[in-house]
């Protein structure tokens, strides 16, 4: 070491400074910013996982109200097409009363028209008849040229309607 120049002595108390000093730089992080730094990546390390955690709970809390609101969503769907057929059934109940009330009055106005027409034939049959009465004591009083009493007159008119069939002409004015 004597055959050493000065830069080359100088060189090495350096590199052994540098060396003792980088220990002590060393031994001073490890004892106090080593432990900091440890615990700071701890509790980022904690808080990263936790974040993870509570996206997951997060997730799986969206997932259940979701699985809620999609069964809530088809409950709904259900009512309403319960209600729908409800509606329905009431309507066609509804329309089906209707046409039932609808062809009763029908009926029942066909009915009354009925007796309308047999109460109005009656009427006219003896109207009818009461006229052949009248023009048969006419007509007879023209050909005897005399007048009839009255047990003559009804036996005639008897006759004349006996030989007028009604019931034929009741059929008729019914079709």
């Amino acid at each position: 070491m004597r055959n050493l120049s000065v830069y080359q002595r100088f060189a090495t108390i350096i590199a052994a400074l540098t060396i003792v000093l980088f220990a002590v730089c060393f031994y001073i992080l490890r004892k106090l910013a080593f432990p900091r730094i440890g615990e700071a990546l701890d509790r980022r390390q904690k808080a990263i996982e936790d974040s993870i955690d509570n996206a997951e709970k997060t997730r799986k809390e969206a997932d259940e109200l979701l699985a809620e609101y999609r069964e809530r969503l088809t409950a709904a769907r259900q009512q309403a097409d319960d209600i729908v057929a409800r509606a329905r059934k009431t309507g066609e109940a509804h329309e089906n009363e209707v046409l039932a009330e609808a062809k009763a009055k029908r009926e029942e106005m066909m009915e009354q028209t009925r007796r309308d027409i047999e109460a109005e034939t009656r009427r006219a049959i003896q109207q009818i008849r009461s006229e052949v009465a009248d023009l048969t004591v006419l007509a007879t009083e023209k050909v005897t040229r005399k007048s009839l009493d009255s047990a003559d007159q009804k036996r005639l008119v008897e006759e004349a309607l006996a030989e007028l069939d009604f019931a034929a002409l009741a059929s008729e004015e019914r079709h």
